[in-house]
């Protein structure tokens, strides 16, 4: 039997630009809402939301939440269990994603609002929620969930699958401070493929079916990346990633790839990472 496709991509245009920001609307359900800055774009395409369900709370992802419980109350938000007191009270949230954006925090993400308790429902992965799997898949974030539909076989994998930019076939890790622990990751990497999805449903930025070779192409990229900021050569890292965006597609993929994942925060997350991890080595 075939199997339909029950989602629908949403593009929110951030910044007014496509293929950056995508969320997923199923049976009246979210996947990544996305930031407040681009809830209005979402809200064209998806009047009325009954729920939301969050692979991890990075701004990017899931900044519109609290925004969108606001003008919705009875609205249910599905988060790890690690995210869901964030998602309460953003402050430390904020305060983190302000040592990254500084002055540029409004302009990019919007109003970052609380949620209510009684509008969260905690997952930790195995349960099955407004018909999907979800599964834990920590890596990118200590507090990461993937989404599987066994009806249509679509996997939504927020940024445990990377970014893409429609029509490059390019894949690009976002490694972001403080979570980044890249064995976590290649493991949530093959519970992924284990699903045997019929599409990649990625927040950055699209439907893709070319499951196998993307997600081999993903391995290899978190292989690459980690072993040239091993050596804590920030230059040496920047050119390398420079290098690979360059030969990714035209200017506008470049940009788009750029938006998603901001290359100085790339750096950031994987000199943390083997911080982090030469400290538990010496002990």
């Amino acid at each position: 039997m075939v199997r339909r496709v029950a989602s629908r991509p949403i593009d929110v245009h951030h910044l007014g630009h496509d293929r950056v920001i995508v969320a997923y609307e199923r049976d009246g359900t979210i996947v990544d809402p996305g930031p407040a800055s681009s809830v209005e774009t979402l809200l064209e395409a998806c009047p009325e939301p009954r729920a939301l369900l969050l692979t991890h709370i990075h701004l990017d992802h899931a900044g519109a939440t609290g925004v969108l419980v606001r003008r919705f109350p009875h609205m249910k938000v599905y988060v790890h269990e690690r995210g869901a007191p964030h998602l309460i009270d953003p402050s430390k949230l904020l305060k983190s994603a302000g040592q990254l954006y500084g002055d540029d925090m409004e302009r990019l993400w919007g109003e970052v609002a609380p949620v209510p308790d009684e509008n969260v429902t905690v997952v930790t992965g195995g349960e099955v929620v407004e018909g999907l799997r979800v599964e834990y898949t920590p890596g990118h974030a200590s507090h990461h969930v993937c989404y599987f539909d066994p009806d249509s076989g679509e996997a939504y994998t927020g940024d445990v699958a990377g970014v893409r930019t429609p029509p490059s076939e390019f894949v690009l890790p976002p490694t972001p401070p403080p979570d980044i622990d890249i064995e976590k990751w290649l493991d949530s990497v093959d519970l992924v493929a284990d699903w045997r999805p019929t599409a990649l449903c990625l927040t950055h930025a699209g439907r893709f079916e070319d499951v196998d070779r993307h997600l081999d192409s993903m391995r290899e990229r978190l292989h690459d990346h980690a072993a040239a900021a091993e050596g804590g050569d920030r230059d040496a890292f920047a050119t390398h990633l420079a290098d690979e965006v360059e030969a990714a597609g035209d200017d506008a993929v470049r940009e788009r790839l750029t938006q998603a994942a901001p290359p100085d925060q790339m750096w950031l997350g994987l000199d943390r990472y083997w911080t982090k991890r030469r400290e538990r080595e010496a002990v």
